[in-house]
This record gives structure tokens, sequence and C-alpha cells, in this order.
């Protein structure tokens, strides 16, 4: 079983540094559409149809590329109180049931992710989005809403490979406290002050 979290552990962390990487750069570009936004709008007093949407679509795809990592060196919100009443063993089998449980919310979570992003809703063009390919002699290019939408679905893919690496690491851990796991890379330095 260890061998298969180190297989685990070694093809999704360098598929979450890219999306670490692309996420930094979309939370910049997210920032400069805004601060555009507010120039025009506010200085020049002719706001631009198109930043608002951009400013989302950023967003979620920001968002989409970093929870795989903060749910994998435990960034999300946690009550940690009955854990810690517990005992060792208790409190991993509690860790290994709800993790169990969060990766059944993932694997529903994917259905909706693909009727949203391929279904429906995914086939409306973005109401203010578009490619301008007509500076290149070319048709403008509406953007389609499912690229919006794709975030969701990859997220949740990329949330369950990070479940079912935690899952292990549990289940490990519950039946050998004192296994020779792979390390979680930490991106959050702690800063001591003296």
């Amino acid at each position: 079983m260890i061998v298969l979290l180190r297989l685990t552990a070694g093809l999704i962390t360098p598929v979450l540094a890219v999306g670490r990487h692309i996420a930094w750069v979309a939370l910049a570009l997210m920032v400069s559409v805004i601060l555009a936004q507010v120039f025009f709008r506010y200085v020049l007093n002719n706001a631009l149809a198109w930043p608002d949407e951009a400013a989302r679509f950023l967003m979620l795809w920001m968002t989409a590329l970093i929870a795989p990592t903060a749910l994998r060196v435990g960034g999300f919100v946690s009550i940690t109180m009955l854990a810690s009443f517990l005992g060792q063993r208790p409190a991993q089998l509690l860790n290994v049931i709800l993790l169990c449980m969060a990766m059944l919310v993932l694997l529903v979570s994917i259905q909706h992710g693909y009727k949203h992003t391929f279904g429906f809703g995914g086939k409306f063009d973005s109401s203010s989005l578009r490619i301008p390919l007509n500076w290149f002699g070319y048709d403008v290019v509406k953007v389609k809403l499912r690229y919006m939408y794709g975030s969701l679905l990859l997220c949740v893919l990329l949330m369950i490979a990070v479940m079912f690496e935690l899952i292990l690491r549990s289940v490990i851990l519950l039946f050998n406290p004192k296994a020779d796991l792979p390390e979680v890379p930490r991106f959050v330095q702690n800063v001591e002050t003296d």
C-alpha cells in the first residue's frame, strides 16, 4: 500500500505544482483586469463590458487550480476538537471515515460538474467575453461558458486524486502509526517570532 501511495504522491505533486503556477498567473491577471475596470469606470467614466466576466472566469480557474493543493496540505478549515479528545487510533479511524465521506461528496460532484460543463449551461456563449480574432482578419469568437464551468470539473477531479492520496495515508497510519510515508510538500512557511 505504501508503494501505491508513493506512486500516487509522485503523480500528484507535479500536476499540483503546475496548477499552482497557473493559479498565480490567473490571480495576477484577475487583479489587473479589475484595476483596469476601476480605471476605465472611475477615471475615464467609460466602463468596459468584459472585465467583470473576465475576472470571474480567472477567479474560478484560480480557485480550481489552488484548491487541491490546499486540501492536500490541510489548508481548509477543520474542526479537530473531537479528534483531540480521542486516542491516536480512534482519531485516525475518524479521519479515515471523514475522508471517505468527503470522497463520496466529490464523486457525486463529478456528475454535476460534467452536466454543467458539457450539458445545457455550457452551450451558451459568454455575454461579454470574446476573442478578438478580427484583429487578424478572422471573425470574432464568442467564449463558451463551458470554458468557465470546466474549472469546476477539473477541480473536482484533482481533489479526488488528492483525496485518494489522503485516504491511503490515513489507512496506512491507522494500521502502522510509525510508517515511513512520503512527505507532503509544504508551501507556507511557519514564521517563528522571538
